[in-house]
């Protein structure tokens, strides 16, 4: 048994963590066989992918603990113990799988932990993984687990670069349109301005109008006044005994010639 191999506290600790990790992915998959509902379903494998990786992550500081242990245990011991891992990395490929064939099922085509096949059309089984992995010896099992884990890994680090750069672009866009509807704003407020200004030149155009058809009003009674007043005044000199003119103030009448004057003593 697992539980009787000869480990140190942290290996046991690491066993004890793999093996609940274990039972938590069984009494998953047997609730999804209850679900109904594909979002669900998907969500639902969503959780046991993660608890998969918390796995694949424990199997590798077991397998680096067993390593750094082998100088202190005896040739059987280390033996046992690689058993005991080549079985942890069976297990998981076989869960691994088993959530391949429910993707498969509900349509949905991720990067998986442990991938094997070509297409949708090609891919194994569940049963097919579990006797390809039974096949195949416990080093090329343990080389082919953690060369998936480490595709899986870059993976992942490929995704988090596309959403950063994603970021990155949505931040400067967002200052670009910031940029833009603030100088949008300064052109509306000049637009304002100009449009006040126009109106009040308007209404200065138009009392300018006002003054100068007044100032010519003036200007032309005036000058019809002294029209008349010359006329009148012309009339004086050319006919002085006209009596329908009356005098003009300050104006006095034509003198008599001496010679008249001279008949008349």
């Amino acid at each position: 048994m697992a539980s009787d191999l000869p480990m140190s506290p942290h290996l046991e600790q690491i066993h004890g963590e793999i093996r609940d990790h274990f039972r938590a992915l069984a009494n998953g998959f047997q609730r999804l066989d209850k679900i109904k509902d594909s979002s669900r379903q998907s969500k639902q494998l969503e959780e046991l992918a993660d608890k998969m990786r918390e796995c694949k992550r424990l199997v590798k500081e077991f397998d680096r603990q067993l390593k750094d242990g082998e100088a202190r245990n005896s040739p059987e011991v280390n033996k046992q113990l690689n058993d005991e891992k080549q079985s942890m990395i069976k297990e998981l490929n076989s869960y691994v799988a088993l959530r391949k064939t429910y993707l498969n099922t509900l349509g949905n085509k991720k990067v998986e932990l442990f991938h094997t096949g070509a297409g949708v059309s090609g891919e194994p089984t569940a049963e097919e993984n579990v006797q390809m992995a039974s096949s195949m010896s416990n080093q090329e099992l343990v080389d082919a687990g953690m060369k998936r884990m480490d595709e899986t890994d870059q993976a992942i680090e490929r995704s988090k670069q596309v959403v950063h750069q994603t970021i990155e672009v949505g931040t400067q866009t967002a200052s670009t349109l910031k940029g833009q509807t603030d100088q949008m704003g300064r052109v509306v407020n000049d637009l304002d301005t100009i449009q006040f200004s126009i109106k009040k030149a308007s209404q200065l155009v138009k009392e300018i109008g006002r003054q100068v058809a007044t100032d010519k009003c003036i200007m032309v009674f005036l000058f019809l006044i002294v029209c008349g007043v010359i006329a009148v005044i012309v009339v004086k000199i050319v006919n002085p005994n006209n009596k329908d003119i009356r005098d003009i103030p300050g104006l006095a009448p034509p003198a008599q010639s001496r010679k008249l004057l001279y008949f008349r003593e």
